[in-house]
């Protein structure tokens, strides 16, 4: 169905703009860099400005493009990156319902990326205007799969890259529970 792959698309991709220009540049409510930053040291996602911009462009730009089917497979892998990297670095000790900062929320953005990816951007999108209307399963395992790997990758650079007095075993993440700038900005 075209016309719900559509507001799929816009629905998902708007949101995740917000997120993203609220992460670059305070929109929306959101702490903007400075903020972003200090979330990022609080996750020892170091160094703490290039996760920042990473995490804000990323979600802009991929945002951005998934609500124009613009390289819909490619937006959703990064898409599909942050929501991971948000799960494994915030929600995962939460359980999983949101009201307890859980990751049910990015889970279900993750299957709507991955469904976006495998069936294709639909007849209203860059992707088909420019003959690039690809879709299968191929397409979204490999969304999923190229998300992971660009998640856990950022990770363990954010590990190798965080300063001597900032190390931590990675089985005492901290508890963000509660936290507005983990619980509204990292979702």
């Amino acid at each position: 169905m075209s016309v719900g792959k559509t507001i799929a698309r816009g629905l998902i991709g708007g949101l995740f703009v917000g997120h993203g220009t609220q992460k670059l540049k305070g929109w929306f409510g959101g702490p903007g860099l400075e903020g972003t930053d200090g979330m990022m040291q609080s996750l020892d996602m170091y160094p703490v400005r290039r996760n920042s911009l990473a995490a804000g462009i990323t979600e802009t730009a991929g945002g951005t493009m998934l609500a124009l089917g613009l390289a819909t497979p490619l937006a959703s892998a990064a898409l599909i990156g942050t929501m991971s990297t948000a799960i494994r670095k915030v929600h995962l000790p939460n359980g999983p319902w949101a009201a307890n900062g859980g990751w049910e929320f990015n889970a279900v953005l993750i299957a709507a990326l991955i469904g976006l990816a495998e069936d294709g951007p639909g007849d209203v999108s860059v992707d088909r205007m420019l003959g690039f209307d690809r879709s299968g399963a191929a397409w979204g395992l490999g969304a999923l799969a190229m998300g992971a790997a660009v998640s856990t990758a950022a990770i363990e650079s954010g590990r190798r890259s965080a300063p001597v007095a900032a190390v931590q075993d990675d089985s005492s993440a901290p508890d963000t529970a509660g936290d507005p700038i983990t619980d509204d900005y990292l979702n």
